[in-house]
């Protein structure tokens, strides 16, 4: 029996980004004491309000068949929530709900993307990508992000990159792993390549809901950019909805049509009171979800505090987001190796920067979703395997109390 062509060309997804936290997940489960840093998953429990609203739904039966592009009170709660995030004003049709940002990520590569496009993607980039990319026959085409630069896109290196193939690009900002953003002149730098070029947008704004300092500027909102591309975004981090899988795109009206013939053959619409849960989501603009999200800034600072103590390794306080993406080339080791001797040496998994691509290697992916105890340890086993390989002897590791709100 034969597979089809498919298979091969998803298959390659980024393996590195994951070794380390299926060995350290396999080792907790063999009762190991393990501090898993290595993914985005929030400590955090899903808002009451949010989790009694999914309640009331599946108790006034909300558990049959959707709409297949979403109900109509999610779509218009998005629809007033783009408004208040990026000022742009959009109707209930032009936005499509899916199982996360990547079932819709993935039915965007569908409708936008032939066999032979060039998608120009920052890297680092995350895991999935490649695979989603190539699902329709496209390729992948990496510009870097710049530890020096402090992983921020260069628009001259995009636009150096583009060619008679080049279809589109494929944007995650605030980025994962580095926690970059985009400053508003890159943000037009990029419509700007756009329209000139005439390519399709991809942005994957997951993310910008874990931006409290407001750094990070979409190019979706500059003039006519949602006519060739998409806002793509989700409850998962913003919320701690990662299980619930709930996400949208923001669009025009002509690709959501595309994007609801390609959700009618995946999914046939999300669950009714999973909906019900993201429309009291979005309701509560301040209230605990909004606690969650400025936790990360205090423990981001933590973090980048607690290890300026490790010799070897260079830590910047990301500008969104939920990681720190710690260099550890100054140790002797790449991302890799320092992942792999931090998880036997001290029982902590990161995420080696290899498995977002090769401008990540040499740096590590440091999750801030871990209760504050844990974190605070985490910090001291980090530094005490870097001052490990460096020889010395091992400090007192003063760690900053995570209890203040300050």
């Amino acid at each position: 029996m034969r597979f089809s062509s498919l298979t091969t060309r998803i298959a390659g997804e980024g393996a590195d980004a994951w070794i380390v936290h299926d060995l350290a997940m396999l080792r907790r489960e063999r009762g190991e004491d393990i501090i898993a840093l290595s993914i985005g998953d929030p400590d955090y429990e899903t808002p009451r309000t949010i989790r009694e609203a999914a309640l009331r739904a599946i108790q006034g039966e909300r558990t049959h068949y959707s709409p297949i592009p979403g109900e109509t009170a999610l779509r218009e709660a998005i629809a007033v929530e783009t408004q208040r995030t990026w000022g742009l004003s959009v109707q209930p049709e032009q936005i499509t709900v899916f199982p996360g940002a990547q079932a819709a990520l993935y039915a965007l590569a569908q409708c936008l993307l032939d066999a032979g496009d060039e998608v120009i993607v920052p890297d680092p980039s995350y895991a999935t990508y490649e695979a989603l990319l190539r699902a329709p026959g496209a390729v992948m085409v990496t510009v870097p992000l710049r530890p020096a630069q402090g992983f921020h896109l260069d628009p001259d290196v995009v636009a150096a990159a583009i060619t008679p193939r080049t279809r589109g690009l494929l944007l995650n900002f605030p980025h994962n792993p580095t926690g970059a953003c985009l400053s508003p002149d890159t943000a037009a730098a990029v419509a700007d390549l756009c329209a000139r070029h005439d390519l399709w947008c991809i942005a994957d704004e997951v993310y910008a809901g874990l931006d409290q300092a407001g750094r990070h500027c979409s190019p979706m909102t500059r003039p006519g950019m949602l006519e060739r591309g998409a806002l793509v975004s989700s409850f998962s981090k913003s919320h701690a909805m990662t299980g619930w899988r709930c996400g949208w795109t923001v669009t025009s009206a002509a690709l959501a049509v595309h994007l609801e013939r390609v959700a009618r053959a995946m999914f046939f619409g999300v669950s009714q009171f999973v909906q019900d849960a993201a429309v009291a989501a979005l309701a509560d603009v301040d209230g605990e979800a909004a606690a969650i999200r400025a936790s990360y800034v205090r423990r981001a600072g933590v973090v980048v505090e607690a290890l300026a103590a490790a010799p070897g390794l260079v830590v910047r306080a990301p500008d969104a987001g939920m990681y720190v993406f710690a260099d550890v080339r100054g140790t002797g080791r790449d991302g890799k190796q320092f992942a792999r001797g931090l998880l036997d040496a001290e029982g902590v998994s990161v995420t080696p920067g290899e498995g977002f691509g090769p401008s990540g290697a040499g740096h590590v992916r440091i999750t801030l979703g871990v209760d504050d105890e844990l974190l605070r340890e985490a910090c001291r086993r980090i530094v005490r395997y870097a001052v490990a390989l460096a020889g010395a002897p091992v400090p007192e590791v003063a760690v900053p109390d995570l209890s203040s709100t300050e």
